[in-house]
């Protein structure tokens, strides 16, 4: 039998949402993905870990807020050559957070934090944040993904050249927060020198802008960047407490300043 957990609005009645309005003003909306993550870990990893965080980040505000709705399928499709994976448009994506952050508004909430555990959703949700200025003048959104907000544990495991998608830092989050989901007899290294890239990958690769982006079957023959044997719990556990601690406060500057 699972315990409830009481942050989290889709276990709440339509009584306890209306108080909530009222005593739990931030909406904290987990966005992730449903694509593939190499041959070792879950198509639902970056969703998964989006979840996790921003479970973490609501019971640290003191019941000023709650989980939302995920969005569990996100912009993916330079993932699509692999097997299992479910992509959104640009398109689409855009409109299922507008028609979110609408029926919230309606309810009365005003402050809303997307935590995105997929870098492809990033685009979208800084086109919605410009679209929401004019559409919902009223209305305070924010956006922010995960493992960047960590520089420094994930540079303190000395990752391969090469790394981010299923690489190390990814691994070892999901070690942390769902080693059941794991298939650590399965983890296997993908492209990890600029060697093992050819020269249009190699620019893609190179960072910053301009930039170009490539299908994951080009990049890796497995969709892996990075070596995720490398990974361990402990190293996603340092990552994933930075990431809650810069979220948390932010949201306790924010949710200070608005009242």
């Amino acid at each position: 039998m699972t315990s409830r957990r009481p942050h989290h609005l889709a276990e709440m009645t339509t009584l306890e949402a209306a108080d909530a309005v009222r005593a739990s003003p931030l909406v904290i909306i987990p966005a992730g993905a449903f694509e593939q993550h190499g041959p070792g870990m879950p198509l639902a990893t970056d969703t998964v870990r989006a979840e996790q965080v921003a479970a973490l980040v609501a019971s640290r505000l003191d019941g000023r807020a709650v989980v939302g709705p995920s969005l569990g399928i996100g912009v993916s499709p330079h993932h699509l050559a692999f097997a299992g994976t479910v992509s959104l448009s640009t398109a689409t994506l855009a409109a299922l957070v507008r028609d979110y952050v609408d029926s919230l508004h309606r309810h009365g909430w005003r402050d809303v934090l997307v935590i995105t555990g997929h870098g492809g959703n990033n685009a979208t949700l800084t086109t919605v944040a410009q679209d929401l200025l004019v559409t919902h003048p009223g209305l305070r959104f924010a956006w922010t993904p995960l493992t960047s907000l960590a520089g420094e544990a994930v540079a303190a495991m000395r990752p391969s050249a090469v790394h981010g998608h299923s690489g190390e830092a990814e691994t070892a989050q999901m070690l942390y927060l769902a080693p059941e989901l794991v298939h650590r007899e399965r983890l296997a290294p993908g492209s990890v020198t600029h060697d093992d890239l050819d020269p249009l990958s190699r620019v893609a690769r190179r960072g910053g802008h301009p930039a170009l982006t490539l299908p994951y079957d080009r990049l890796s023959p497995n969709g892996v960047l990075g070596d995720p044997r490398r990974a361990t719990p402990e190293d996603g556990r340092a990552i994933v407490d930075a990431a809650v601690h810069r979220i948390v406060t932010f949201a306790k500057e924010w949710l200070a300043s608005t009242g």
